[in-house]
């Protein structure tokens, strides 16, 4: 028995019964033993998933194209002649700061006025993950502030933009089944038996606290659907995701919010393929329904529900300006690209192998979505 399994089997012995959520936290976030406080590369081909940094750094030089035209376009509307204000670009969840130094690589390069008004906010609350992140982005240390939570950030919020990129999907879900004779939900919990996690019901209870709490957090479903929902059929809800989205709004002063994920729209989740939902447990590439197992050794991780997002930031005052996958999204940069000989570097054929992987619908093109909302 490992270190976390203890901590997550003795959470369980005093609670008799945790929710997947508090599970899912443990896992992957307790101090020392979680799975993202690991020092190992778990991205990669070493690792055990692809992202959109491990293909290359165009990723991050297309966002740093598009964050500079978006920059340009506020100051030449909002004062041409003024001299520029400082611009945050606020990245929340950096991992080991591979994105950042791609951003802010090109930047340098090719815009450098930009990067001069630049402040690059990174939202971390992990001391191990800040730590490597200083280590891999010591080339920019002047131009870098860490924060561990949007709470941290200076009062007057941010002007500028707020990015997430593979964020949203890593945050504790709480897992719901559907019981046909009662026509209602339950939650998943997770117990110890014979030294093993298990699934087990909980308390009626838990699963309404979440469902009553907010109408576009509980499955808010058709009757006509409801009539035909197999028994059993299970999905997840985030209540985290959608309070870390209508914070980011909410600390959003002036500019845009925009993320990257792998996610679907709501009704999307409730089909005959996805009766067990979208958890999926991830180790050396491999895909895994078996979720409770080898704690702080895979990776768990569920589709972002974005009609839910959406709705969240629109409820708050922001603007939806686009909602859709990550190829149609870094195509419409590139078109930008294209037709500004010059602007971006030269197109070499390296680019052209990772713009295909980004874009591609077997790759990773279709299954991240991306949206951008602004004030």
């Amino acid at each position: 028995m490992n270190a976390l399994h203890e901590k997550i089997r003795q959470a369980i012995v005093s609670a008799a019964v945790i929710s997947f959520a508090r599970f899912m936290e443990l896992a992957l976030y307790c101090p020392h033993y979680g799975y993202y406080e690991q020092e190992k590369d778990t991205i990669g081909r070493t690792g055990d998933f692809y992202t959109n940094t491990s293909v290359g750094s165009l990723f991050g030089e297309l966002l740093a194209f598009q964050f500079a035209r978006w920059f340009s376009e506020t100051i030449h509307r909002d004062c041409p002649t003024a001299k520029m204000s400082p611009f945050q670009l606020v990245e929340a969840g950096a991992h080991d700061g591979r994105l950042a130094a791609d951003i802010l690589s090109w930047l340098q390069k090719h815009q450098p006025d930009f990067f001069g008004n630049l402040e690059y906010w990174i939202i971390e609350p992990s001391v191990r993950r800040q730590k490597r992140q200083r280590k891999n982005l010591h080339n920019f240390a002047d131009k870098i502030v860490w924060f561990d939570s949007l709470n941290a950030v200076p009062q007057a919020g941010v002007s500028g933009v707020i990015l997430s990129n593979e964020l949203l999907d890593a945050m504790p879900r709480h897992r719901l089944g559907w019981d046909a004779n009662s026509r209602g939900w339950f939650e998943w919990g997770v117990t110890v038996r014979d030294d093993a996690f298990v699934w087990t019901r909980m308390p009626d209870k838990a699963v309404n606290q979440h469902i009553d709490k907010a109408p576009m957090r509980g499955p808010n479903l058709p009757a006509k659907l409801l009539a035909v929902l197999p028994d059993g059929f299970t999905t997840e809800i985030c209540p985290l995701a959608e309070d870390w989205w209508r914070q980011a709004a909410s600390t959003l002063r002036q500019g845009k919010l925009l993320t990257v994920d792998y996610g679907l729209m709501a009704e999307q989740f409730f089909t005959p393929e996805r009766t067990q939902g979208t958890l999926r447990a991830y180790h050396r590439h491999h895909a895994s329904n078996d979720l409770l197992a080898n704690a702080g050794e895979q990776d768990i991780t569920a589709h972002v529900n974005f009609t839910a997002l959406q709705a969240v930031g629109e409820s708050v005052g922001l603007k939806t300006e686009l909602l859709c996958n990550q190829a149609q999204f870094l195509t419409r940069i590139a078109e930008q690209i294209w037709q500004t000989n010059g602007a971006f570097s030269e197109w070499t054929p390296a680019c052209a192998r990772q713009f295909q992987t980004l874009t591609h619908p077997e790759h990773l093109g279709r299954p991240f979505q991306v949206l951008l909302q602004s004030r």
